[in-house]
């Protein structure tokens, strides 16, 4: 808890204390500390629900919260109008005489609150084509706005995910879309035996996610009904919340440019943080499969990099020294491309 946030609490828990304690001393009957106990007492409880409230909306946005005040405003505005014209109704009619005033009244309350809980669903449901604008201002940032990350499955899926949030690189706020964890449930109910443990996997990542201290994670209720494929969904909530999209697809990677959305690859991030191999480095390899050239030989890196050895097709199995010639960067990762050495040929300066 940053220290804006304690004294805010603390200064509204003084508030909720003080208040309580005047209108108890004024209005109650009793002793000084009876009455004093009370206004106390009231205004601990009263601090308490307020930190409640605090804490069960953290995760909701700032976006969220004005949709819905636009929301209680228009179905406030179209409450009134329907009220409205039940009165002209019931002014030009003869109901009056025939109804009973308190049966009118109802109807007028129910009316009211019909038309503001139909506005509000209304706006809520259409938050992505609402805009609102103030005619001939333009408000520009004097800088660039960072932008936040938006994750999809196939990020929840690889457990590289924790290690990465883990390291603070991630210093804005991680957007976990409903609909993909929606999604998830509905693969472990009807998936295959794999698409099930895959999606356990991934709500199993997300809980551990919530639960590091330096994330900024927040969940997103937004959502696009006649839009049937998710990842058509994550590219039209990254262009409305202007985010960046954090993904695990290679796919994805080449659809950036296309789909106008920056979309960052963590195979791509992974591979630029391997180490560098210069030419005429040595190294040990395990030489484990022939290549597709004769007497060449190929192994694998603690990292999964592609070693290809000149002259290593007869130490199949064996660990050997080679120097490194070339280092080939392609789509999937990186390549060095060695050759074996013969025994004493290895001289390495200390």
């Amino acid at each position: 808890m940053n220290v804006s946030l304690a004294f805010t609490r603390i200064f509204f828990g003084i508030l909720s204390v003080l208040f309580m304690t005047v209108f108890a001393m004024a209005q109650l009957d009793g002793s000084y500390f009876v009455k004093a106990s009370y206004g106390i007492g009231f205004g601990l409880v009263i601090i308490a629900l307020l930190i409640g409230f605090d804490i069960l909306f953290r995760k909701f946005n700032l976006r969220s919260f004005n949709i819905a005040i636009v929301g209680l405003f228009i179905g406030y505005l179209m409450g009134i109008a329907l009220d409205l014209l039940f009165s002209m109704i019931i002014d030009i009619s003869s109901i009056s005489t025939t109804v009973h005033d308190d049966t009118i009244d109802i109807i007028r309350i129910l009316l009211f609150l019909f038309g503001t809980y139909l506005g509000t669903i209304f706006t809520l449901r259409s938050s992505d084509e609402l805009y609102v604008s103030i005619p001939f201002i333009q408000f520009a940032p004097s800088e660039e706005k960072q932008k936040d990350f938006l994750i999809d499955g196939s990020v929840l899926s690889d457990a590289r995910i924790l290690d990465l949030c883990a390291t603070g690189v991630l210093d804005k706020a991680v957007v976990v879309p409903r609909f993909v964890i929606k999604d998830l449930y509905a693969h472990i109910e009807i998936g295959n035996e794999n698409t099930k443990l895959k999606s356990r996997r991934c709500l199993d990542t997300l809980k551990k996610m919530e639960e590091l201290p330096g994330l900024k994670l927040r969940y997103n209720d937004t959502d696009f009904p006649e839009v049937k494929d998710i990842h058509s969904k994550l590219i039209r909530l990254a262009r409305l919340v202007d985010a960046n999209l954090l993904s695990a697809d290679i796919s994805k990677v080449e659809m950036s440019s296309i789909e106008g959305i920056k979309i960052i690859n963590i195979h791509s991030l992974s591979n630029a943080l391997k180490p560098l191999q210069d030419t005429g480095e040595y190294i040990t390899i395990k030489v484990q499969r022939v290549g597709k050239e004769p007497r060449q030989g190929v192994g694998y890196l603690e990292d999964g990099t592609m070693v290809v050895i000149n002259g290593g097709g007869h130490f199949i199995g064996q660990t050997i020294d080679a120097q490194v010639l070339s280092v080939k960067h392609t789509s999937s990762g990186r390549m060095i491309f060695c050759n074996a050495l013969e025994e004493g040929q290895h001289n390495e300066p200390e």
